[in-house]
């Protein structure tokens, strides 16, 4: 490996000063991941931010690290959230010795109110408006410190200057030698990936069999316990007693509360029941709950976890298909009422996500595919190269083959996140395109009475009606609506709902929570991986499309 310096740590810890000097007392040449991000790109990091987006913006620099690092005899500074990227991690780590920079809070506000022009603090700087900035500054630094943790050298720079800081990193880096990298996150474990939404980063574990490591996940997060697990009468079956021993061997305590399965129990008066219970066993804000289950336990435990004492830890373990690819990410939590599905709810995002694919072996066959539907469409609207996954290892993902059933799921909990990334509460409309085939499909549930069609098979007949739509209106060509239809019938998927009364599913539709002032505004598709909004569907199109998918 190259024996290069490697500068990471919060923004205002002076990572971009202390390179410089570093590289003119040594004689390297200096990177700078920003600067490089920003020449490549030919825009500030603002407006990357701005116009493009921050997965965007993740993207350029993970490209801008990949060359600074593939260097010899550098110095580089590195991106306030650049280590959280464990693909990062790794190339940093591979390339020589990461040395971070450490400073309070205060020291920290205090260096960002004066205007340097060092392009790392562009994604702090906002938040010196707000009214509490040593507040913002500490809770976002406190999500990133596991990541910052893995540098094998540490520079407080409280009360230094920088050529004092330069100093001693070259110190640091002398003892280190060549380097070595460290295995994962204090306690040896490294994320497939991390979610950075604006309000919580959060890292997300997806493999095989590592529902036996959910207690050393949590005492790597700092959580010691209690835990408090919420699940439901068939997946406490499965996996109940697993997941108490294994916190129990951790020296976790762990108090469990078991709803019956089934929609019916997402209601206020189960969260009711819950939040007694949590009293009653003392639950305090520095607990956690655990929310073990699928979709519907992820959505109830959540919305527990975010009301109870105004907001309590929640770790995501989710067990099916659909919950580890959909509903495990992005932070929608909520109940049901009488007058609907997820009237009463909140945006909360989970302390992390533990997602073992072992679970899904214990899926029936139907609930399996449903999940699939969710999958398939995380490669429809962005990422065709997954999609010609699904198209050319059907097989070995019918049989849950190992590798190729953990690069699908981990892909597409990555697209998921990456969207929620962007668009974390639904304010800016990228989020909608996680609707694709929601529309109809949303309606084919609601006019069988959510009792009919799984969740997955209704959004399964939507994209096939999407695709019909887009191909009507010139969008898209028949060939790739065939091709991924072929693939939603070959992973056992409905392409249809014949003899469901289409006037039923209009009528449905037009309540839908995604219509605006008397229009809907449809995810459709130009191609296999590129979306687009469109609300000038025809209404006469949209009728013939339903009575088609119903007849």
């Amino acid at each position: 490996m190259s024996n290069n310096l490697i500068l990471t740590g919060f923004s205002g810890t002076g990572k971009s000063q202390v390179g410089r000097v570093i590289a003119q007392l040594q004689g390297w040449h200096f990177w700078d991941t920003d600067e490089e991000v920003v020449q490549a790109s030919g825009k500030s990091i603002a407006d990357i931010f701005e116009q493009d987006g921050k997965a965007h913006f993740r993207h350029l620099e993970r490209q801008a690290l990949a060359r600074a690092c593939a260097a010899s005899g550098v110095v580089v500074s590195t991106g306030g959230g650049a280590i959280v990227d464990p693909d990062n991690y790794r190339v940093m780590a591979a390339s020589g010795v990461i040395v971070c920079l450490e400073a309070t809070p205060e020291t920290i506000n205090s260096r960002l109110l004066q205007p340097t022009g060092d392009g790392e603090a562009v994604d702090v700087r906002p938040l010196l408006a707000g009214p509490d900035p040593i507040r913002q500054i500490r809770e976002l630094k406190a999500q990133r410190q596991a990541y910052y943790d893995l540098a094998e050298c540490v520079v407080h720079t409280d009360g230094l200057t920088v050529q004092e800081v330069a100093s001693e990193a070259i110190e640091l880096w002398k003892e280190k030698g060549t380097g070595a990298m460290k295995d994962g996150l204090p306690g040896e474990s490294l994320p497939a990936f991390v979610v950075e939404a604006a309000s919580a980063a959060y890292p997300v574990f997806v493999d095989w069999g590592i529902l036996d490591d959910v207690g050393k996940y949590l005492l790597e997060a700092g959580i010691r316990g209690p835990v408090y697990v919420i699940t439901d009468s068939k997946v406490s079956e499965l996996h109940g007693r697993q997941v108490m021993e294994a916190l129990e061997r951790s020296g976790i305590e762990v108090h469990s509360f078991t709803v019956p399965a089934g929609e019916a129990s997402k209601t206020l008066a189960t969260a009711g029941d819950i939040y007694t219970w949590l009293a009653e066993r003392r639950c305090e804000r520095g607990h956690a709950i655990i929310a073990l289950g699928g979709g519907m336990v992820g959505d109830l435990a959540g919305f527990v976890a975010a009301t109870f004492l105004r907001g309590v830890s929640v770790i995501q373990v989710p067990t099916s298909m659909a919950a580890m690819v959909d509903a495990s990410i992005g932070g929608k939590t909520a109940v049901n009422l009488p007058a609907g599905k997820n009237l009463v709810g909140a945006f909360y995002q989970p302390r992390m996500v533990v997602a073992d694919l072992n679970a899904l072996k214990s899926l029936p066959p139907r609930e399996l595919a449903s999940g699939w539907a969710e999958a398939i469409k995380h490669g429809l609207i962005l990422d065709a190269s997954l999609f010609e996954l699904f198209e050319e290892r059907m097989e070995p993902l019918l049989n849950l083959e190992p590798d190729v059933t953990a690069e699908v799921v981990r892909r597409s909990m990555a697209i998921k996140g990456r969207v929620v990334e962007e668009d974390e509460r639904e304010t800016t409309g990228s989020r909608i395109i996680l609707n694709y085939g929601h529309t109809i499909g949303h309606g084919l549930e609601a006019a069988t009475g959510y009792t009919a069609l799984l969740h997955g098979e209704a959004v399964s007949a939507g994209m096939v009606a999407a695709g019909e739509i887009g191909q009507q209106m010139g969008l898209i060509s028949r060939e790739a609506v065939e091709r991924y239809t072929e693939v939603l019938k070959g992973f056992g998927l409905p392409i249809s709902c014949p003899g469901v009364n289409p006037d039923d599913v209009m009528k449905a539709m037009e309540m839908d929570k995604k219509a605006m002032s008397k229009r809907i505004n449809w995810v459709l598709l130009e191609d296999i991986g590129l979306t687009t909004v469109r609300s000038d569907v025809p209404d006469e199109l949209v009728q013939q499309t339903v009575r088609d998918i119903c007849s």
